[in-house]
């Protein structure tokens, strides 16, 4: 059976506000927050939505003024007046393009098929945060009551799927404000098992600048080709000491960090002997290690080609840039955090994943963080993407869990 769910109070802007998961994550669907366009109207929706339920929201904008994340704190105490400490859930509103992909159905608008709901960002992550948004009134309805013990945070952010942007600004906010949560659980899908740590990402793209000349005349020219080739060369044999070091982590599906050329582009001619190759390559390190671990040997390597290369055209060179960087996330400060999940789902396995999420700015901040959302990370970036509706299930008894463990008895 396929259903498209259109009552009012799934309809973006509709003043009248969902109740249920299901119908959150409808009514987000139906805003197209693809990376490149504005978050905005979601953020303003959910903005209306927290006011109406008596809560301050806090936004931070881009540079431009066309995204913003939005924080809101359910405050705890007696009085209803403790904002610091707690516990975020967090989650970001951008999702991918659908540009390409060849789709059952309409992408922003939520369909269910049989036990799944189909739609884009249903599963990366608008399901998380569907559960998170449906669980507010409650956590009003005990602060104003005096019964929570601990703050509840939502952290919704920008941008998260062109390199996590927007979360630092969340941070740098909260920094600013004087707030250091307890805690965070980042809701990205991972059929909800825990998963304490994550490899970080660092993007580089190298551009050698040769110099022209005519293939017969090769003397004359400096072959940015080939000193690309050589740099790549050696980008490839650091991945091999990478691989072979002994410090690596079994957890983590490939045990140790990586570095992998992605792109390369060069040359216009074959009798042109070429003035620019620019390559592309990431390198995923574990959490005990860094950037420098690999950086430095190769501006090493950079500084012996550019003096080749400039021993034979002063004007030559290598650029290298950095065009990603999101860190990894440990698991070093979580332990008592990983204890209340264990305790919470009932399943005391630890997961360690290569992909990268906010997780790692939230842990770079001191927050012990984990990551636990319903959905599956095979379903993100694909055409009908979907999410089972029994994980949306078991998120809502997830977070009702976190709540009670909240509540005062």
């Amino acid at each position: 059976m396929t259903k498209n769910v259109n009552s009012n109070d799934v309809q973006p802007n509709s003043t009248v506000y969902p109740k249920q998961s299901l119908d959150w994550l409808t009514r987000l669907i139906a805003f197209d927050t693809v990376s490149r366009h504005s978050n905005l109207a979601l953020i303003e929706d959910v903005k209306a939505y927290c006011e109406q339920l008596g809560l301050t929201v806090d936004l931070t904008f881009n540079d431009a003024k066309t995204k913003a994340n939005l924080f809101v704190t359910v405050p705890a105490g007696k009085n209803a007046d403790i904002v610091n400490n707690g516990l975020v859930l967090s989650g970001h509103t951008d999702v991918v393009p659908v540009d390409g992909q060849d789709w059952a159905s309409d992408p922003f608008i939520a369909t269910i098929r049989g036990d799944k709901l189909y739609g884009r960002g249903s599963c990366d992550m608008k399901g998380f945060i569907a559960c998170a948004l449906s669980l507010l009134p409650q956590a009003v309805q005990l602060s104003n009551s005096g019964q929570l013990r601990r703050p509840l945070h939502l952290a919704l952010s920008f941008d998260e799927e062109v390199g996590c942007l927007g979360a630092p600004l969340i941070l740098a906010d909260l920094k600013a404000r004087g707030i250091t949560p307890d805690y965070c659980i980042v809701g990205e899908p991972t059929n909800m098992a825990m998963v304490v740590a994550h490899k970080g990402i660092s993007i580089y793209r190298c551009r050698v600048h040769g110099k022209s000349a005519h293939s017969s005349l090769t003397a004359q020219g400096v072959n940015a080709i080939s000193y690309a080739s050589r740099l790549v060369g050696y980008v490839d044999e650091l991945a091999e000491t990478l691989s072979a070091r002994d410090d690596g982590d079994t957890l983590f599906t490939v045990p140790y960090s990586t570095l992998s050329v992605g792109t390369i582009q060069g040359g216009t001619a074959t009798n042109i002997v070429p003035n620019l190759c620019e390559f592309t390559f990431d390198y995923r390190n574990l959490p005990h290690m860094t950037q420098d671990d690999i950086l430095e040997p190769i501006q090493i390597k950079v500084a012996e080609l550019t003096a080749q290369m400039q021993a034979r055209a002063p004007e030559t060179g290598i650029e290298l840039l950095q065009e990603v960087s999101v860190p990894a996330m440990t698991d070093n400060d979580s332990a008592e955090l990983q204890l209340l999940i264990a305790a919470l789902t009932g399943d005391d396995e630890r997961q360690k994943v290569a992909y990268a999420t906010e997780g790692g700015q939230f842990t770079n901040a001191g927050i012990p963080t984990i990551i636990c959302g319903p959905g599956s990370i095979e379903q993100a970036h694909k055409a009908d993407e979907y999410v089972e509706l029994s994980e949306m299930t078991r998120c809502d008894a997830f977070l009702q869990k976190l709540l009670d463990s909240c509540t005062i008895k």
